[in-house]
């Protein structure tokens, strides 16, 4: 046995030399790729390019380590898209299945803090290439058939996310103005820029509720191609951010800005509720735009504006007005435009796909390093579906739209297994993966054009009091409400 001294705890390295490797630290740095240990590293791990998770020349990972930065990642992912996964789960895991390779030999320590210090490690800046690389793959596989008049559009929107309630969070995330102190939760807001073709999340930008959503937007404004279609609500209309995109050679399409009246009898006209105007720039900055921004703005835009009605049997007839820089009615007709405006609702959907069923809506860590890395993770295994869903498509000619998410996890869920299991037999293993995309492939949702559900719960929450104060202060007022002697 090794001398070892707990006083001196280089002591044995300087005298005898470098400790010896651990049989998994050994394996690890002989084998060409990082074993196994999760059951999605078979599926997903030809879409992961490995020099992204290798061990850096310099930095915190740079020493070899049981957890390296692509073991970590694939447990990281491993409990991500297992909804309610702890640390101590992904550790279990690891046990198992050294338990598998080393039968002979002692499990590692059951302590989760070397994992959760491994998770620390992990590069922020890796993982959100990571996240751009598997999303620029899904987009540069849509067909033609997928386009927009052979245009390519992406789709912008925002969103937020709570989490824990720890001071740390508080600082860099503040909860609204509206809630007393103790009783809310930090909040997260987030803008992604989304294929309408392929679903994919490309690229996004995260701050404070305090910044509005077109600050976040113009953050990502850069990563945009010439010819893409910028598809928009009217929270991001306006003219300094049309003007922008107009300059790089990116066209729009979104809602009016309510704040802006219009009148139809002027402009010219292009056919029934379809003009030509021209904006003129605003006269003073504004809390998003200061006078430099403003100075270097054109004098004038010339837009198109498009009227429709959306009437539905059974609600109330509702007018919509389209701003564009598609100026060509030839080309691009009021109606298609319509019915592309139509489809901006899918990035709803896609953000409800990765808070709610990837289990995103509440995150868990408790530091804002930890928050960024665990929203990292979720938006990249979110790409790593989309990305069988689409290659389900392309193989068995269904309609992307048409396929299920939450159809798509539960089969990878149960499938992983399976395919994991088989990894000793390749053949074996190709049968299990065509299974898979083709079980993903015939579970479509239903067709249900013009379909309205109202964001209303009919199940009523359990009647308990509200938290109307700090927590501490709540349960002593009530310790004391309960021992105060009562009246003769």
């Amino acid at each position: 046995m090794p001398p070892v001294t707990p006083f001196f705890a280089d002591f044995h390295r300087r005298l005898f030399g470098k400790a010896p490797l651990s049989a998994l630290q050994e394996r690890l740095r002989h084998s060409p790729q990082v074993p196994a240990i999760c059951h999605y590293q078979e599926l997903f791990g030809k879409l992961v390019p490995q020099e992204l998770l290798a061990a850096q020349p310099r930095g915190i990972n740079r020493r070899q380590r049981i957890f390296s930065p692509a073991l970590t990642f694939w447990s990281f992912l491993g409990q991500v898209l297992e909804s309610g996964s702890s640390c101590r789960d992904a550790l279990r895991q690891l046990n198992a299945w050294w338990q598998w390779h080393f039968p002979t030999r002692a499990l590692p320590s059951h302590d989760t803090s070397g994992y959760c210090q491994a998770r620390a490690r992990l590069s922020d800046s890796s993982l959100q290439a990571l996240c751009r690389h598997v999303g620029q793959q899904l987009e540069q596989q849509a067909t033609e058939e997928q386009l927009w008049l052979g245009r390519r559009v992406k789709i912008i929107d925002g969103t937020s996310v709570s989490m824990p309630d720890t001071a740390a969070n508080q600082a860099v995330w503040p909860q609204s103005s509206a809630q007393k102190p103790g009783c809310g939760f930090p909040l997260l807001k987030l803008v992604g820029l989304f294929s309408l073709h392929s679903g994919a999340l490309l690229d996004l930008s995260i701050a404070s509720q305090r910044h509005h959503d077109i600050q976040l937007a113009r953050q990502l404004w850069s990563q945009l191609q010439a010819g893409d279609i910028i598809l928009a609500d009217r929270g991001f209309c306006s003219f300094a951010d049309l003007a922008q995109l107009q300059a790089q050679a990116n066209d729009v399409v979104m809602r009016l800005h309510q704040a802006r009246k219009t009148d139809f009898r002027r402009g010219k006209p292009l056919g029934p509720n379809d003009r030509l105007v021209v904006w003129t720039k605003p006269l003073q900055p504004t809390r998003n735009l200061t006078k430099q921004e403003l100075k270097a703005l054109p004098a004038t835009l010339q837009l198109r504006l498009v009227r429709y009605r959306i009437q539905i049997p059974g609600c109330r007839c509702q007018e919509i007005i389209l701003v564009t820089t598609l100026l060509d009615a030839q080309r691009f007709s009021a109606a298609q435009l319509a019915q592309l405006y139509f489809r901006r609702w899918g990035v709803e959907l896609h953000f409800r796909q990765i808070k709610i069923l990837l289990g995103m809506d509440v995150l868990r860590c408790l530091s804002p390093a930890m928050v960024r890395k665990e929203l990292l993770m979720h938006l990249v295994a979110y790409n790593l579906i989309r990305a069988l869903m689409q290659r389900a498509s392309l193989i068995y000619h269904v309609p992307l739209q048409r396929l299920s998410f939450k159809g798509s996890l539960d089969s990878l869920h149960h499938f992983a297994d399976a395919i994991h299991a088989a990894q000793a037999k390749p053949t074996r293993q190709r049968q299990l993966f065509d299974t898979l995309l083709l079980t993903i492939a015939t579970d479509q949702v239903p067709l249900r054009p013009n379909r309205s559900e109202p964001r209303v719960k009919k199940r009523r929450p359990k009647n308990y009091h509200l938290l109307t104060k700090p927590r501490r202060s709540m349960v002593l007022s009530q310790h004391r409400s309960r021992h105060r002697a009562k009246p003769s």
